[in-house]
């Protein structure tokens, strides 16, 4: 299989994964090319749910044109399930997001999940995140200042993704040359630099479930 193809099974495994949910729940949708072929299932499965939190405005569109409802977190105590893709994932679920700078989003919908579902492709599974470099969301005012303080603290090189600006009006730099041994300590400590909305690891809160589509089928593991 071709990888599109590849990203199309994690999305039908994604599907199966969340059939036994009760009729009416409200579900979280992440963001990206997997993501899409998900979205593109869910409208076709007759999958009868309230609606999803979107992570995105351009996951909130196509959910809009299949007719799927649009749900506000305000509106919710809690999701059942937040299904959402990853630029690279590790063996202990620790995640990169943020390619499509959606990261804050992300993170908000995935904290108020009972269950996150990531998948991917196996081409995203690593044994050391970094080699996708690290998005950072950062206020426009603090770009420059932003990137110093991430070089000095990570040794790494932070880009301006120029053509880029986030569903909030933000600017992302992308953190290029990291080999992170500590995703958790990184995440917190990049979070306490000023100007920075967040950053696109997930190891604070990584993924519960991980669906990954290989070249003999999707594997599905369950974080120990």
């Amino acid at each position: 299989m071709n990888q599109d193809e590849l990203k199309q099974a994690a999305a039908r495994a994604a599907l199966e994964e969340i059939k036994g949910l009760p009729p009416g729940s409200v579900i979280g949708v992440g963001t990206g090319s997997t993501v899409n072929h998900f979205i593109d299932m869910l409208a076709a499965s007759g999958l009868r749910i309230a609606g999803a939190a979107s992570s995105s405005e351009a996951s909130a569109r196509r959910l809009a044109a299949h007719g799927i409802g649009l749900a506000s977190l305000d509106d919710v105590e809690e999701l059942p399930v937040y299904v959402d893709g990853a630029d690279e994932i590790d063996h202990a679920f620790n995640m990169i997001k943020g390619g499509g700078a959606a990261l804050t989003r992300e993170k908000i919908v995935a904290a108020a999940a009972r269950r996150f579902v990531c998948i991917c492709d196996e081409s995203k599974y690593v044994a050391t995140l970094g080699r996708f470099p690290l998005p950072v969301e950062v206020i426009p005012m603090a770009r420059v200042q932003v990137a110093r303080h991430i070089a000095r603290l990570t040794g790494g090189e932070p880009r301006w993704r120029e053509s880029v600006v986030t569903d909030n009006n933000n600017h992302i730099l992308d953190v290029h040359g990291l080999a992170i041994e500590n995703p958790v300590e990184l995440e917190a400590a990049l979070n306490q630099i000023a100007g920075i909305v967040t950053n696109g690891l997930f190891a604070r809160r990584g993924a519960d479930v991980l669906l990954l589509a290989t070249s003999n089928g999707v594997r599905r593991s369950v974080r120990a």
